[in-house]
């Protein structure tokens, strides 16, 4: 089973690295055949700008400009898609969206289009969503933020394109337990990336 962990943060040392790299270490303890790999948008250079050539892309009459290929055949390849991020402004950063933006795209995520019945093509695909915010708990629960987010992020992207969020979670800051505690959930997650999307090492052997 492979999984390819996507993170967005400019700075390497930053909370969000550790977390993403928290998750790899339970991903590879989870068992010898599971592997990942880590995709830093930042640090890759990733261009999240929607073009012309995006546009043409989206409407059938170009191919896909070859850094979407690239990422596209990436997420071919996993079985499991993690996302890792701040947020921002109550949503996931810029990069990160545009990386969404640009890969998600018709024909590919999705189907849909003149003469076309939409359908959904990334059924396969089981995503984990690491959130990583500022504010406390209250503050998102009392705005509603958690929901909104939930409802942009987890249908209004993925469910369109048939993904699964298998788990979404959104680690805050807390007064009783430091950074340790989010880096060892992040190890949770990972190993038990494979058993929460419902897929197994016996399974994939029967």
């Amino acid at each position: 089973m492979h999984a390819l962990i996507v993170l967005a943060h400019p700075v390497s040392g930053s909370l969000t690295h550790r977390v993403a790299a928290h998750l790899a270490e339970g991903v590879s303890l989870s068992g010898p055949s599971n592997s990942f790999e880590i995709a830093d948008l930042s640090a890759e250079a990733f261009d999240p700008r929607f073009t012309a050539a995006d546009i043409a892309l989206h409407l059938k009459e170009a191919p896909a400009p070859a850094d979407v290929a690239a990422e596209q055949a990436r997420i071919d390849r996993a079985d499991a898609l993690v996302l890792v991020y701040p947020v921002y402004w109550w949503s996931m950063p810029g990069l990160l969206k545009g990386w969404i933006d640009r890969v998600f795209t018709n024909g590919w995520a999705y189907d849909d289009g003149p003469n076309v019945k939409p359908s959904k093509k990334l059924r396969r695909l089981a995503v984990h969503l690491v959130a990583i915010g500022g504010a406390d708990l209250r503050t998102y629960a009392r705005h509603g933020y958690f929901g909104a987010m939930k409802t942009q992020i987890d249908h209004g992207i993925f469910d369109y394109c048939g993904a699964r969020v298998v788990t979404s979670e959104l680690l805050l800051p807390s007064e009783t337990q430091g950074m340790a505690s989010h880096l060892e959930t992040a190890r949770a997650i990972g190993r038990n990336l494979f058993a929460a999307s419902g897929r197994s090492e016996a399974a994939d052997a029967a």
